[in-house]
């Protein structure tokens, strides 16, 4: 029943894909709209094909960023939640100023990294790190914030030191949210990256879309959009798949 269930929850977006697929490529091609207005699909798979050398190059670079920054991220959410959780004074402190961080456009601050720390990967990275570092912390701390307080009077009776309670009870309970922060930022780790490129660099798939946008080869632009869609839903997969192994005790 539950197999059914899930197939039944895949079929419906996957069979409405499909049908805007088609539909994508009939209006293309009964309209005759031309290639650097509007690709079809065909056009764009081939073009994938066709650059497929150079669109994996660029990605390995932009995966390196991510995946760095990302990394960086989780670090940086773990020891600020766990400082936020620990003391009230550190929360009080802070939570007020990233809330407020987030109402600046990040568009804007890339150019002062790029002119602080220059071309190269650290302004890419410290972009995902902004972007990224919020939805993981913010979810950590109402993790942390959302433990059963039976149960936490239950290790208060037993002389549960805070390392103790925090490893057997707060991690685990707060592991839910945490991976819930952890696919939002997911979504937009890809999206910080190329956003950093756009703004200055020299190699990453955001470099390949401004090179070929301006040469008005569309079809390879979308050919790096799907490569792009591609990588952040393997992404949010690889994700769902560790938090199941890892909370299926929920």
């Amino acid at each position: 029943m539950n197999r059914l269930k899930k197939l039944d929850q895949r079929i419906y977006p996957i069979a409405t894909l499909f049908l805007a697929v088609i539909l994508w490529q009939l209006i293309v091609t009964l309209a005759h709209i031309p290639l650097y207005i509007l690709p079809s699909p065909l056009d764009t798979v081939n073009a994938l094909v066709s650059d497929f050398s150079a669109i994996a190059g660029h990605v390995g670079t932009t995966l390196y960023e991510s995946v760095l920054g990302f990394a960086l991220s989780i670090a940086l959410a773990f020891v600020l939640g766990i400082l936020m959780d620990s003391f009230q004074v550190v929360k009080k402190s802070i939570y007020p100023i990233l809330i407020v961080s987030q109402t600046i456009p990040t568009i804007a601050l890339t150019p002062l990294l790029i002119v602080w720390f220059g071309f190269g990967i650290l302004p890419k990275i410290l972009i995902i790190v902004m972007v990224c570092f919020f939805p993981i912390c913010i979810s950590l701390v109402d993790g942390f914030e959302k433990v059963d307080k039976d149960y936490l009077n239950l290790f208060h009776s037993y002389k549960a030191s805070k390392l103790q309670t925090f490893i057997h009870l707060k991690l685990p309970y707060a592991l839910v949210n945490l991976f819930s922060g952890l696919k939002i930022a997911a979504t937009y780790m890809i999206m910080a990256a190329i956003i950093g490129e756009w703004q200055g660099g020299t190699k990453g798939i955001g470099v390949y879309m401004v090179r070929t946008k301006n040469a008005y080869a569309l079809d390879k632009v979308f050919a790096a959009i799907l490569v792009i869609v591609i990588v952040s839903v393997a992404f949010i997969y690889v994700i769902n798949y560790v938090a199941k192994k890892t909370t299926h005790w929920k």
